[in-house]
């Protein structure tokens, strides 16, 4: 898979992705992501890529000519048109089922905005989406496109060990996920559960499925809901 990201701080971006098990799986080729400078598609020869919105306002527009060109070098590099999205408090919440959809793409280009937003124009002509990782406002798209780009990378073959890394994690199935437990056995006075002391991979399955479930239902009582009303499982 490849991820392109169109930003005007790619250095920001690309040193988060450079690290831990997106940044490994960079090096050894399961996953290709790249950064592209805005700024290096723009005609303006002071690299200028904002202007004064129209209608009056604060701050200022960044234009479509220079993000149109970075979306044309990256459709010529890869030979055909990327799944493009813009990443902006206007979009669908991001969720661990639409990063999954992502996963399974060729080809995926990321807008980042910033100062007040971006010309209409090029995103109606050609974003195919917009994503929101949350009802709140930040200074730019940068971190967003991280966002979405460790969710979506993370489960691309070859990036972790296996499918059970991620299959069930919080999310995934439903239900949030269950207490974890490592050495030593007994912290502070609190032992680690006994069920999971007895190597019995049915029992601990059941254990942990109703830990998923009580978890649920008293912190995301909505998921729960959801959940209860596709399984019919109580």
């Amino acid at each position: 898979m490849r991820i392109d990201i169109a930003t005007l701080f790619p250095e920001m971006v690309d040193n988060i992705l450079a690290e831990s098990i997106v940044g490994r799986a960079r090096k050894k080729g399961a996953i290709e992501i790249n950064c592209h400078q805005i700024r290096d598609y723009t005609l303006d020869k002071h690299r200028r890529v904002d202007d004064i919105p129209y209608g009056g306002g604060m701050g200022m527009v960044m234009q479509a000519e220079p993000i149109y060109r970075c979306y044309q070098a990256v459709c010529e590099q890869i030979g055909a048109k990327p799944h493009t999205i813009y990443m902006t408090p206007k979009g669908s919440v991001f969720t661990q089922s639409r990063a999954a959809e992502l996963s399974r793409m060729d080809n995926i280009l990321i807008i980042c905005g910033h100062y007040e937003g971006v010309d209409q124009r090029v995103l109606d002509r050609i974003v195919d989406e917009e994503i929101s990782i949350g009802d709140y406002v930040l200074t730019g798209g940068e971190l967003p496109a991280a966002v979405v780009t460790d969710a979506v990378a993370r489960m691309c073959s070859g990036v972790l060990s296996s499918p059970e890394c991620y299959e069930e994690e919080s999310h995934f199935s439903g239900l949030l996920e269950y207490p974890q437990y490592t050495r030593p056995e007994i912290w502070e006075g609190e032992a680690v559960p006994p069920v999971l002391l007895t190597g019995h991979h049915r029992n601990i399955a059941d254990w942990r499925h109703e830990k998923s479930l009580e978890i649920t239902k008293e912190k995301r009582p909505d998921m729960y809901e959801k959940y209860i009303a596709q399984t019919g499982e109580k």
